[in-house]
């Protein structure tokens, strides 16, 4: 369910994540968000299994969640908060990667993690968005990091 105010956290189930971003499977790395903050915060939840597609050659006798899947699961996580944000549901909206700054990935995501995708606003107006993401797995720290990204409406506004 979705809320406009500020100081209500609302949270978006799969069916609404696929209104709010393009992505699908097997590009699809989260499960649902949680506790959106409106221009704030939310967290992205991504249940990790040893189904998905890159475990078959990353690495196959001790599979690990590659690193940049982890932030490209923290952006669709930004992606989210910044269409509840703009209020872009159901306008196609777009969010491209500008720039990933200070990662730091500290402990593996490996299948039977219930990985948490924490994204905090530094900075977001208009089209540019400047975020701080932290992948979390039983309370430890797992990946950090800065990104940008920049929304694009011109397929939404036509």
């Amino acid at each position: 369910m979705m809320d406009q105010s500020k100081d209500i956290p609302t949270s978006a189930d799969l069916d609404m994540i696929q209104r709010m971003i393009p992505h699908r499977y097997p590009f699809l790395f989260i499960d649902k968000v949680e506790d959106i903050r409106s221009g704030t915060s939310a967290v992205g939840i991504k249940n990790v299994t040893i189904n998905e597609p890159h475990f078959q050659g990353h690495f196959p006798k001790k599979p690990v969640m590659p690193g940049v899947m982890i932030v490209e699961a923290m952006a669709q996580t930004a992606a989210v908060l910044i269409s509840h944000t703009l209020d872009l549901i159901d306008r196609d909206p777009l969010v491209y990667f500008m720039t990933m700054d200070k990662f730091r990935f500290r402990h593996m995501v490996v299948p039977g993690d219930r990985l948490e995708l924490h994204v905090k606003v530094l900075r977001g107006r208009g089209r540019i968005w400047k975020l701080w993401g932290e992948g979390i797995v039983d309370g430890r720290i797992a990946s950090e990091g800065e990104f940008s990204a920049m929304i694009d409406l011109s397929k939404s506004e036509t």
